[in-house]
């Protein structure tokens, strides 16, 4: 997370892309475009809303990012990440409006959103940076996949519940061999999902690190590290299975891909970032303290 100022440049083209079941359920989207039409921009739709409004001007996820200034994504968290899977080097805005159930990293709610958008026109925003992962799969030293990822990359186990065998390097230098149920990698943004849930720690978006978090090692010496994000992280896969498609490599829990004996997923800090509008009276803390329940059960108790 890097706070800086709106850039002088005019919005001309904003796109509205939305997670499927919600494009369908957004109640004030006839306003949402007169709000944009007042201010004469060029306006762009995903198939989902698109339908809804019966435009002509549908574009995919990835063409919205790459033609448009400025992008409304209507969804959950889900949503989002997966806007961020698709980034391109463009320096597009990112205005996020909460369908969903968590909202861990959505500035709006349906109810603001018309007022949101007069303050985004008036230039009374900030404009949070989020640096992303690029995450390599190599199989037989040839490269099959590269992903970008907003949250983690995560190796994990398929069907069968039995320990993984992983090497770890950090900048070309060997760290660790180790079994365990699976590993994480996270940004400071993602040091909240599912490394959290493993026993990781949270980072503060600011902090320029990169967090491995082993899911259930059988060393118990085996802890989470925070890195610096300028290092390249290396994982071997050193299991041999012979059923297949028993391990796989997760990004932010929106693409999965086999793994085999072998195989090899470099991950690095990504060169694209991720601009996400904020507005006055958002905090880091006071979304950890809702998102978490941070000092409900302290609260509870003392009343008892």
């Amino acid at each position: 997370m890097t706070i800086i100022k709106p850039p002088k440049k005019k919005i001309k083209k904003v796109g509205i892309l939305a997670k499927k079941e919600i494009g369908t359920k957004v109640k004030n989207i006839d306003k949402i475009i007169k709000i944009l039409q007042k201010h004469k921009v060029e306006i762009f739709f995903d198939k989902h809303i698109g339908a809804t409004v019966k435009s002509e001007k549908i574009y995919s996820r990835s063409e919205l990012l790459d033609k448009c200034d400025l992008v409304l994504v209507l969804g959950g968290d889900g949503t989002i990440l997966k806007t961020a899977g698709q980034i391109g080097r463009r320096k597009v805005l990112i205005l996020a409006i909460n369908y969903g159930n968590l909202g861990f990293l959505s500035e709006s709610h349906p109810e603001n959103l018309e007022k949101n958008l007069e303050k985004v026109f008036t230039g009374k925003y900030l404009i949070d940076k989020r640096s992303l992962l690029r995450v390599t799969h190599y199989r037989n030293k040839r490269k099959r996949d590269t992903f970008v990822a907003m949250n983690d990359a995560v190796i994990n186990q398929g069907l069968f519940a039995r320990l993984i065998e992983l090497q770890i390097d950090v900048a070309g230098s060997h760290v660790v061999n180790f079994k365990a149920d699976g590993m994480i990698i996270s940004t400071p943004t993602g040091s909240t999902a599912h490394s959290l849930s493993a026993g990781g720690p949270i980072v503060h978006p600011a902090l320029n690190a990169l967090i491995i978090t082993p899911i259930c090692p059988a060393p118990l010496s085996l802890r989470p590290i925070v890195i610096p994000n300028d290092k390249n992280v290396t994982f071997t896969v050193a299991t041999q299975r012979k059923e297949s498609h028993n391990l796989g490599l997760t990004i932010d829990g929106q693409v999965t891909v086999p793994l085999e004996y072998g195989d090899i997923v470099k991950v690095r800090r990504s060169r694209r970032c991720f601009y996400m509008i904020r507005f006055d009276g958002s905090s880091y803390y006071k979304t950890l303290r809702e998102k978490l329940g941070w000092g409900e059960r302290a609260i509870a108790s003392s009343r008892n």
